[in-house]
């Protein structure tokens, strides 16, 4: 690239961060899910911008980072404010895509929330390694935002239960498929059922194939997710807060009224907590060496 051409791509960014020297960091978080990839933007504590994405493996960072970048634009967002990025993937080919996007579009390397990094939270599962990221991230923004006990169902590609107990330790959950996931099976594995709307039907006893259909996946989902609840409950205690969140969330919160709130942003949230958390780390960590060496 000849040399006035990359002083040229600089200089925007660069007169922007000067702009902004002493100011709040602005942050892009990235939730790679199995179906959806979640983008927020945040200054500061404030989540400012929220974006979806379809999850397609078969897309190559240059096709996602233009349309990150065009999504920000039209949503009012500059591209060229954000300076640090933290991302949280279940989807391990997306993970490096995502890494080019953030180097090659943004100009910031990204924390990748996996084994290692620091998140303040105590974890009693068998093997703190098999959580997946965004149920870290779900239960970091819980316990800053709850008083535990808590019971956060995560309802996405899969419905997934996380519990914390009353001292903010995280115990471990339970994973179902998700109704998505279920429909597809049905779908996908018979031969004279079909795709329905994921709505409740008037009545649980259906007329018809498709209103059997809608009972089965959503009243029967909703029954699963209340009984799982309920089982977590007998084990926290009947006070544990119960936090729903998830794509599908509000599908099932009509007809299972056990959610206390609906949180569509808590990974996002626990993104942005976690990334804090590792710059002040990094900064007196940093401070230490420099007195250290003095």
């Amino acid at each position: 690239m000849p040399v006035c051409v990359y002083f040229k791509r600089l200089l925007p960014r660069f007169v922007y961060r000067i702009i902004r020297s002493g100011a709040l960091l602005m942050l892009l978080t990235i939730d790679i899910g199995n179906t959806v990839v979640t983008i927020g933007v945040f200054d500061g504590s404030q989540l400012v911008t929220t974006l979806r994405v379809a999850t397609d493996t078969r897309k190559l960072a240059d096709e996602y980072g233009a349309t990150l970048s065009n999504l920000l634009n039209l949503k009012g967002t500059d591209p060229k404010l954000i300076d640090s990025a933290c991302l949280c993937s279940v989807v391990p080919p997306l993970t490096i895509t995502f890494e080019h996007v953030c180097r090659d579009f943004f100009n910031v390397e990204p924390l990748i929330v996996s084994a290692g990094v620091r998140t303040g939270l105590s974890i009693l599962y068998d093997n703190p390694r098999d959580i997946g990221a965004d149920r870290i991230a779900d239960a970091v923004a819980a316990l800053n935002i709850y008083n535990p006990p808590i019971i956060i169902v995560d309802l996405g590609t899969a419905s997934v239960f996380d519990a914390i107990s009353e001292q903010g330790e995280y115990l471990g959950g339970a994973i179902a498929p998700g109704i998505n996931l279920a429909a597809d099976s049905l779908f996908f594995n018979t031969s004279q059922l079909r795709r329905v709307e994921l709505a409740a039907p008037n009545t649980a006893i259906g007329r018809n194939t498709i209103t059997a259909l809608q009972s089965g996946l959503v009243l029967g989902h909703a029954d699963l997710v209340s009984g799982l609840v309920n089982r977590f409950k007998l084990e926290l205690g009947q006070e544990a807060k119960v936090i729903g969140t998830g794509g599908l969330v509000n599908v099932i919160a009509s007809e299972a009224p056990i959610f206390d709130t609906i949180n569509q942003n808590l990974t996002l949230l626990g993104l942005n907590l976690i990334f804090h958390l590792n710059q002040r780390t990094r900064t007196s960590e940093g401070d230490h060496e420099r007195t250290a060496n003095r």
